[in-house]
């Protein structure tokens, strides 16, 4: 198993997002892999995060795959490291989120390579920032998705070894509240309660939640006041916002651009700030073609899922380009000491991804 010792070395490199010196060492290590395939490496340098690695191929005038994927972990120096194995499955920080998935993407492109000499018209691009939200890369990642037909993401598998084709869009946000101190014993009637306002926002914004339709809406942290003689004078709130479908974004930037807006404790005064971080990703008519075609090449089932959590698939298929994702090997404990991936997932998955790429190659095209 080649993907094997590829995955001990990658694993064994710490990449956590701010860890820019291991970041990069990873990035290293698959563009040696992929330059030898004949891929050329455009660099895009950051002074603080790890730079992000766009591969070209050649062109052969065939529909434009990219695949994506990403170089950072979540796991300081220290706190989760090393690779370990057993007879099913492998251990360590990345084997299913996501070094494993690049790992995939990178053997399956070996295959080509060896089949038909060259690779034409398949792209990756690693970037090094999505788990910490991709605050830098989202740019890169909009801009360059226009360029491409499709997009190959390669996040762990579901548990049935699902795609995905669906992903909720996901916004952060914090509203700052003003209001006027003065002393609660003596001058209780002077103030203006900004912890007040913030709890009768709080509850108003927990009110948009509708599960049925797929939306959360939770505000995570509180912040006010001086002490508990001093009526408050400012307040935080941080929310976080959950879709799944355009309409519902809708609504609920409607209701907190509402709710913001009113002072339920006069004389209060509310900014908002932060945004969308990455919009939903829904499933459409072309998606369906796409797994149906894949289906049809490679002779496997595929099963498909949504999910809340968010990935890159988000940026591209914003972007308009047609996007599956969970192409990567099946693993659980993600984010968590106990991560792990299933060793016959990454064979099924470099098995798919190999007849798929090698049908475009062939004949230029998926759907």
């Amino acid at each position: 198993m080649n993907w094997l010792d590829d995955l001990k070395e990658v694993v064994a490199i710490n990449s956590y997002t701010l860890n820019k010196e291991g970041v990069d060492a990873t990035g290293r290590v698959f563009r040696r892999w992929l330059e030898a395939l004949g891929y050329r490496t455009e660099v895009h340098p950051r002074e603080l995060i790890g730079d992000h690695l766009h591969f070209r191929s050649e062109e052969g005038g065939g529909q434009k795959i990219l695949l994506l994927g990403h170089l950072d972990t979540v796991f300081p120096p220290g706190s989760f490291e090393g690779f370990r194995e057993d007879e099913e499955w492998v251990y360590g920080p990345g084997v299913c989120d996501m070094k494993g998935g690049n790992v995939v993407a990178v053997e399956a492109l070996r295959q080509i390579h060896r089949r038909f000499g060259a690779v034409r018209d398949i792209d990756v691009l690693f970037v090094s920032d999505e788990e910490t939200g991709s605050d830098d890369s989202r740019a890169l990642s909009s801009e360059l998705a226009k360029r491409y037909d499709l997009c190959f993401v390669f996040e762990a598998a579901g548990p049935e070894m699902n795609v995905v084709v669906g992903r909720k869009g996901i916004g952060t946000f914090e509203i700052e509240i003003t209001g006027k101190a003065a002393h609660a014993g003596t001058s209780y009637a002077k103030g203006v309660d900004a912890n007040l306002e913030a709890a009768r926002k709080l509850e108003r914004l927990v009110a948009l939640t509708d599960l049925e339709r797929g939306s959360t809406v939770n505000v995570g942290r509180i912040e006010g006041g001086i002490g508990a003689n001093t009526i408050s004078p400012h307040a935080r709130l941080l929310l976080e916002l959950r879709y799944a479908d355009h309409a519902e974004k809708d609504r609920l930037l409607a209701a907190l651009e509402a709710i913001v807006t009113t002072a339920f404790v006069p004389g209060t005064v509310s900014r908002l700030g932060g945004g969308i971080q990455r919009d939903v990703m829904e499933p459409d008519v072309r998606q369906e073609a796409l797994i149906r075609a894949m289906e049809a090449v490679s002779g496997q089932r595929l099963p498909v899922e949504s999910r809340g959590g968010v990935s890159d698939a988000n940026i591209m298929a914003a972007a308009g380009t047609t996007t599956i994702d969970g192409l990567g090997p099946y693993g659980d404990g993600d984010h968590t000491v106990h991560e792990r991936a299933r060793k016959r997932s990454f064979d099924e998955r470099i098995e798919l991804m190999s007849a798929v790429l090698a049908h475009h190659q062939e004949k230029g095209r998926i759907i």
